[in-house]
């Protein structure tokens, strides 16, 4: 049975204790950046101890108005900085992974891939030996990419074991104008974790595996022979029950 990481915002983890205490999961826990102002070690610390059932846990970095692929090197700086914060609470915590957005907008950067590749490897080359040096796992989540190019590009300039792709099935869903074979196809020997929500196509509205209109069985069809972390990101008890009963019915 696959006991998958469920995402939830650090500030709610104790709205949720009972449920995440009570079902023994596994964490994906999110820092905003407006967490990272306040947090101290001692807090993080805390939390450790509180999950005292030693579930597994991986990261989702911040990501409102960063840009690691930014133009302007402030901006970028901004970023990175944000980012060793995570790789601090990180180290703490013992994570598996962590999940950070690629910051590709196609009308922003002028389809202009090489563009944002450049600067998008000075900040990930930093990043990922220190998650060499850390023993984690760097995942960049598709987000806006309507097709998987610019991802698979930065994935093969990359070429570390501790860098990959954090596929996400709600967005992919949402944004994508080709099909799902083709983003297996490009990304498939990079692909570390998945994000599991389901959508109809028209908002971000994190439901259930197969409460929208994803490809869930093509999907795990075609990422069979792989290893992953299985990421669910609801965003109510119940549709987080519904899509572990699912995923393991898939798995």
């Amino acid at each position: 049975m696959v006991n998958p990481h469920i995402h939830v915002p650090y500030e709610r983890v104790g709205q949720y204790l009972d449920f995440i205490k009570k079902h023994r999961l596994n964490l994906e826990l999110y820092f905003p950046s407006a967490v990272l102002d306040s947090i101290k070690s001692t807090d993080i610390i805390h939390l450790k101890n509180t999950l005292d059932y030693m579930p597994s846990l991986s990261i989702h970095g911040p990501f409102m108005d960063l840009s690691p692929g930014a133009i302007d090197p402030k901006i970028r700086a901004v970023t990175m900085a944000r980012f060793f914060q995570i790789f601090d609470i990180a180290e703490l915590l013992e994570v598996e992974s962590i999940v950070f957005h690629s910051g590709y907008e196609k009308w922003k950067y002028a389809l202009a891939f090489d563009l944002w590749l450049e600067k998008s490897l000075k900040t990930w080359k930093v990043l990922t030996r220190k998650a060499v040096d850390r023993h984690i796992k760097i995942a960049i989540e598709n987000v806006f990419e309507d097709e998987p190019t610019n991802l698979r590009l930065l994935m093969e300039e990359m070429g570390s074991d501790h860098f990959g792709i954090c596929f996400d099935t709600g967005h992919c869903n949402l944004f994508s104008r080709v099909p799902l074979d083709e983003w297996i196809e490009q990304l498939k020997p990079y692909i570390l974790e998945l994000h599991l929500h389901d959508n109809s196509g028209a908002a971000d509205d994190h439901k259930a595996i197969g409460d929208g209109t994803f490809n869930f069985d093509a999907l795990f069809l075609l990422l069979k022979d792989k290893n992953l972390i299985y990421t669910i990101e609801g965003h109510a008890p119940e549709d987080v029950m519904k899509s572990i009963r699912k995923l393991n019915d898939y798995l």
